[in-house]
């Protein structure tokens, strides 16, 4: 029994090792260069899809065969493959946030008990942030999520599949009613989804993920890897190569179309691209198709076999990477790479010195060692394993110990204030929102000589125009224009500037927010009359921008109203470059949009900005004002022809 089942294995594994590369590359191509693979979080899928073929088909070869399920025998080898590794990346991870990143404390304990429960994905539901938000205190552990979807599914799923084949008897009614299982979790993801700004329900939970796994199980159920015809005829090895070559064409491109923030991804999207991935399974495991064979080479074993750990470390490098390295926007595949580099160093470490000793059932000849001063030198690497990992474990309990609960995401300090100055901004937009007809006019401003201007500006406007050094004439037409803006903490951080300076503001900002936000709020705006002639946009700290969001936003503003833009300042992230340069061809090609160039005044110019280097402090937040306010002067009294 285990010569067939080992002979089985061999045929596909490497192929195999070829699917899961293009999967785990795809989500480290999503978090180091998002605004080049925007999709490629769908990688997951394919993982949840292999996870439920690989071990579906080996309960049902064991139920075929009549012999037992070995459940316990089962359970040992997961836990012997997955939970070592898993919990040295939990200490050594934990360690670094204790010695070098105590922001990141808050909620420690509760996501360390409940990684090693497996039912951190719930944890996430409810005291997460968005896995797509990365900017505001975001997590190094967040990416575990599917570790317990897993987990979850190894521990029950021995017992539902021996209670489906009992209760169908035949392999197609299994794979039907799995089936079945798949559509009623896609459906949960499509009525639990509300909008794209509150994704953690479905994008967390077990149940709303299941159908990945479901079909893959479904896909064992009718196409059992032991019982595949390798010797097909001419016309069958075609069809096969063309299914797989359709497969993986169609999950390229959702790669590169597919948001985590798309209506279209949680209704329908992600079961779509599921089943193109569990087609290319399907024609992977075939011994009778050629993609096993193409899917093979040595990058792609090497990768494929260390893919747990690359994907275990992945979140933590790049968090602390960029906790570190200020200038990541100027050097974006630079970094990309040494980041890359790192990651795969930390897998080949945890692939050579924990997950394969363990896997091949050294954990007890590794303790006899460690208790035996004699043997050290003969087993240097079980001896530092277990120096390091001890190491780890003491200063983790240090900061399990100084860790905080976390009630809600976690929020840093730059944040709080943030969130403080909005109180301010609420208190004004309800003065403005008073003034009726503020809004409804067409205030323009008015070409003037500062001299004449002075005259006519009251004590508290001249101060102003000193606090904010602009000339006199650009103080009078400010407080002649209505203006709306629309954006995110960094706005927030600015909006009071601005309701000082323009006559008529009103500043709807939030922290965290998306791009693909905005056309809802600006419609609401708009609904209210309270969208002014003039509107200012702040968006794209938080994410890549597509022109399909610009263009949204543009449709909900309407083609009367000019639109101002500021770019972006935040070298930590990857997508500055991306952001900036996309505002900017929109400026030059639209008549209606206008460039507020903040990056270029901003860059170098690293005393403006608190310690995160995005969000202005006093300084900074007078430059951004007087930036805003000579920009959308300038460009009202010249308008583009």
């Amino acid at each position: 029994m285990q010569t067939a089942k080992t002979s089985s294995h061999r045929r596909y594994i490497t192929g195999i090792d070829g699917l899961r590369t293009l999967a785990v590359l795809g989500v480290i191509a999503y978090h180091l260069l998002p605004a080049a693979l925007p999709g490629g979080f769908l990688g997951v899928p394919i993982f949840f899809g292999l996870t439920g073929y690989l071990v579906t088909d080996s309960f049902l070869n064991l139920i075929n065969k009549g012999t037992s399920l070995a459940v316990n025998h089962f359970y040992k080898r997961r836990i012997q493959r997955l939970y070592p590794a898993l919990v040295a990346m939990l200490a050594l991870t934990s360690t670094y946030i204790t010695l070098f990143a105590r922001n990141l404390l808050v909620g420690l304990r509760g996501t360390i008990v409940t990684n090693l429960l497996y039912v951190y994905n719930w944890f996430e539901i409810n005291h997460g942030q968005s896995y797509f938000d990365r900017f505001n205190g975001e997590s190094p552990f967040t990416h575990l999520w599917t570790l317990s979807i897993e987990g979850q599914f190894y521990l029950f799923w021995p017992f539902i599949i021996w209670g489906l084949v009992k209760l169908f008897k035949r392999r197609s009614r299994v794979a039907g009613a799995l089936m079945v299982g798949a559509v009623i979790s896609a459906l949960l993801m499509a009525v639990l989804f509300k909008d794209a700004n509150q994704v953690n329900r479905v994008y967390y939970g077990t149940d709303t993920r299941a159908f990945s796994i479901l079909m893959g199980a479904a896909l064992a159920a009718v196409w059992p890897a032991n019982h595949l015809n390798a010797n097909l005829h001419a016309a069958g090895r075609r069809l096969l190569n063309w299914v797989g070559g359709i497969s993986l064409l169609v999950m390229f491109i959702l790669y590169w179309v597919m948001t985590g923030t798309s209506i279209f991804t949680y209704r329908g999207g992600m079961f779509l691209f599921s089943i193109f991935a569990t087609a290319m399974i399907a024609v992977i495991v075939h011994p009778g198709a050629s993609w096993n064979k193409w899917l093979t080479n040595p990058v792609f074993n090497w990768v494929g076999k260390r893919s747990y750990g690359i994907y275990l470390y992945q979140f933590p490098v790049m968090i602390f990477y960029e906790q570190r390295v200020v200038n990541i926007a100027q050097h974006t595949v630079l970094n990309a790479l040494a980041e890359l580099v790192l990651i795969l160093l930390l897998a080949e470490l945890s692939y050579r010195f924990i997950e394969q000793p363990i896997a091949h059932g050294r954990l007890t000849s590794w303790w006899a060692t460690v208790r035996a001063p004699k043997t050290w030198r003969q087993y240097p690497r079980e001896v530092i394993t277990s120096t390091v990992l001890v190491f780890a474990s003491l200063i983790t309990m240090v900061g399990y110990a100084q860790a905080t609960p976390r009630k809600k995401p976690p929020v840093d300090a730059v944040t709080k204030h943030i969130k403080a100055a909005g109180k301010q901004t609420d208190k004004k937009n309800r003065e403005v929102a008073a003034q009726k007809g503020a809004f409804d006019a067409s205030a323009k401003a008015t070409a003037q000589t500062n001299q004449k201007a002075n005259k006519q500006l009251s004590d508290q406007q001249k101060k102003l125009a000193k606090a904010f050094d602009l000339q006199p004439a650009t103080m009078l037409s400010a407080q002649h224009i209505s203006l709306t803006a629309v954006g995110d903490s960094v706005l927030v951080d600015n909006a009071d500037s601005l309701q000082q300076v323009f006559g008529h503001a009103y500043v709807d900002a939030k922290v965290g927010r998306q791009v693909w936000e905005a056309p809802s709020v600006i419609q609401s705006l708009k609904k209210r009359h309270l969208l002014a002639s003039t509107v200012l946009i702040n968006l794209g700290t938080n994410s890549p921008l597509t022109q399909t969001q610009i263009d949204a936003v543009l449709k909900a503003v309407g083609p009367k109203r000019k639109v101002f833009w500021v770019n972006t300042m935040v070298p930590t992230k990857t997508w500055q470059n991306q952001v900036n340069d996309l505002i900017a061809l929109n400026a030059k090609r639209s008549k209606q949009v206008y460039l507020v160039d903040w990056y270029g005044a901003s860059h170098n110019q690293p005393s403006w900005f608190g310690p995160d280097h995005v969000h202005p402090n006093p300084q900074g937040s007078v430059a951004y004002t007087r930036l805003v306010t000579n920009t959308v002067v300038q460009k009202s009294i010249s308008p583009k022809k």
